[in-house]
């Protein structure tokens, strides 16, 4: 009886313990799925993905084409109605007057002859790298570039730097180092070359025609007077960076991790010498002799002249600018 009276109670208290853990076991765990699902704020903002970095802008592409050009109108209709009285007396043998304010050509002496025209390339070589790259696009000098002797602005091997620094120690220093390294910096030098004689043939040079981009002297590398004149009338008119590079006495380009410090000194001595001078290029090879194209501005009017195969370039330019001032244009 004792027996049975245990067995009794230990079922009647195995069935209230049963009775109590069953309802635990139906509950659906929703609170613990919510908040696996949803982490909290400041975690998710630390685990989100990060957003990529924006890439560095690449280099503006290379156009195929140079832009289309507006051809100075040089006229000798003036000239043609107003004989010269007193013939400037030059070493050149070549020689031009224009007066840009007027478009008209005051006086020209074998103009459209074919003559070397040394460094004055170079003005055709800064005009071709205007148009194909940003001033600020940096160049890494090849070692062939500081191979080209005379060199002048003495850039070495693997240094940086911008085009526009380039320009400077080109057009001021007359650098054949640094017109060979715009050349081969920007694309590969015979593309830069054709680039050149595409625009000089866009500007109808019919004299021109370039081999390389710094003037030296090479079989059928030439150009003429009237030519180089509607260079240099480009180069004022549609250039302004080149303009002012040209009209520069002096540049101080400072050291950089990427190359050492330059002073390009401008050898156009008329910046110095002649009053209303805003500069161009000389340019002296053994072929071509002493070459300039010069302007100057007085009383609202702009001058250019250019010279070629002179042995006195400076005294030539002065004293056909002064003829030019001595002209002024009636209608």
């Amino acid at each position: 009886m004792i027996r049975l009276l245990i067995v009794a109670v230990a079922l009647l208290l195995g069935s209230r313990a049963f009775s109590q853990l069953q309802p635990h076991r139906d509950i659906t765990p929703v609170a613990a799925t919510a908040r696996t699902a949803t982490p909290h704020p400041s975690v998710a903002a630390r685990s989100a993905p990060t957003t990529k970095p924006t890439p560095s802008p690449s280099p503006t592409p290379i156009p195929s084409q140079l832009p289309q050009v507006k051809v100075p109108v040089l006229s000798a209709s003036w000239l043609r109605t107003h004989p010269i009285a007193e013939i400037p007396q030059i070493k050149g043998r070549a020689a031009i007057v224009v007066d840009l304010t007027a478009g008209q050509i005051i006086y020209q002496q074998a103009q459209t002859t074919r003559y070397p025209e040394a460094s004055l390339t170079k003005m055709m070589t800064a005009m071709v790298a205007a148009d194909l790259a940003p001033l600020d696009r940096l160049i890494t000098v090849p070692d062939a570039a500081t191979q080209v002797e005379p060199n002048h602005m003495g850039i070495s091997s693997g240094e940086k730097l911008t085009l526009r620094e380039l320009l400077e120690g080109m057009l001021l220093d007359s650098g054949n180092d640094a017109a060979e390294a715009v050349a081969m910096g920007i694309v590969d030098r015979p593309r830069f070359i054709d680039f050149m004689n595409q625009k000089a043939t866009a500007l109808h040079l019919r004299a021109t025609h370039f081999t390389n981009p710094s003037g030296l002297d090479e079989t059928d590398h030439h150009s003429s007077a009237y030519d180089l004149a509607v260079v240099g009338a480009t180069l004022l008119a549609d250039y302004p960076d080149l303009r002012t590079i040209v009209a520069s006495k002096q540049v101080a380009i400072y050291a950089t991790p990427q190359h050492k410090a330059f002073n390009p000194v401008n050898i156009d001595r008329l910046l110095w010498t002649y009053p209303g001078a805003i500069g161009l290029k000389p340019g002296y090879t053994g072929a071509a002799g002493y070459c300039l194209a010069a302007a100057a501005t007085r009383s609202g009017r702009t001058i250019l002249v250019v010279v070629l195969g002179s042995t006195q370039h400076f005294t030539d330019a002065a004293t056909l600018l002064d003829f030019g001032f001595r002209h002024p244009i009636t209608r």
